[in-house]
């Protein structure tokens, strides 16, 4: 089978390491390839951004030179805008488009008046450590944990202004196929998951797994299914064409 590379953008406050565990469960010719934010992690003394384009762009820079095509791009969360955004980024570079765009649990980039309201200022800490609690994702001992907080809290806040200030753009639409996953107790709604269609020429799905914002920790396994077996229509198609 052809080497496929996919590209892992994380959602608000955290690092691409949230993905390191996928490593041992995709299958060989899939090559997971964590895409790390600056100001964390690894890049954690690197300056936060709050401009979605700009920060695009630069991971573009910064990932062409070493990107082995073909490709696809998983995202969740700000993750899915950002990394629909990279795609555009990629393609303005002189980079062919990913063969697949994964977009999970967001309302898509012409949908989000509602879904992002309040969210293009920046917010207090308390109001950042409630949002925290709604999602479901971040223990209660995590979250009295002042120290740790002190650390995720500046990441967080530049990361919802990622989203509160992102505004969709005219330009021409994206041919690659595009797939959405959705958790059923999350707040994106189905009209706004769907809303995803009008970024691609290409083929559209939508995917709905039970959970809340953090499906993809607590279906990992149908996430994963979900992302291999599309992958697996394209190598397919690909290997239909090369011994055509």
């Amino acid at each position: 089978m052809t080497q496929l590379t996919l590209l892992c953008l994380p959602y608000s406050g955290a690092s691409a390491m949230v993905y390191s565990r996928w490593r041992r469960k995709l299958p060989e010719w899939l090559t997971l390839q964590p895409v790390e934010l600056p100001g964390r992690g690894a890049r954690f003394g690197e300056p936060l951004h709050t401009d979605m384009r700009r920060l695009a762009l630069q991971l573009a820079h910064e990932h062409i030179t070493t990107l082995k095509t073909p490709y696809a791009i998983f995202g969740h969360s700000l993750g899915a805008l950002l990394a629909c955004e990279m795609a555009h980024a990629l393609r303005s570079l002189g980079c062919p488009e990913p063969v697949a765009l994964f977009a999970s649990g967001t309302a898509a980039p012409t949908m989000r008046a509602d879904y992002d309201r309040g969210f293009a200022e920046p917010k207090t800490d308390a109001e950042l450590i409630e949002q925290l609690r709604t999602l479901n994702g971040t223990s209660e001992e995590v979250l009295a944990n002042k120290e740790l907080m002190s650390l995720t809290l500046p990441v967080l806040r530049a990361d919802f202004l990622l989203c509160g200030r992102f505004e969709p753009q005219q330009r021409p639409l994206l041919k690659c196929p595009v797939h959405v996953l959705g958790g059923k107790a999350d707040r994106a709604t189905t009209e706004q998951l769907i809303g995803w269609s009008k970024e691609t020429l290409g083929s559209f799905s939508v995917d709905m797994l039970s959970g809340g914002h953090f499906f993809i920790h607590e279906h990992e396994a149908k996430v994963l299914r979900v992302i291999k077996d599309q992958l697996d229509i394209h190598q397919r198609r690909h290997a239909m064409a090369a011994s055509a």
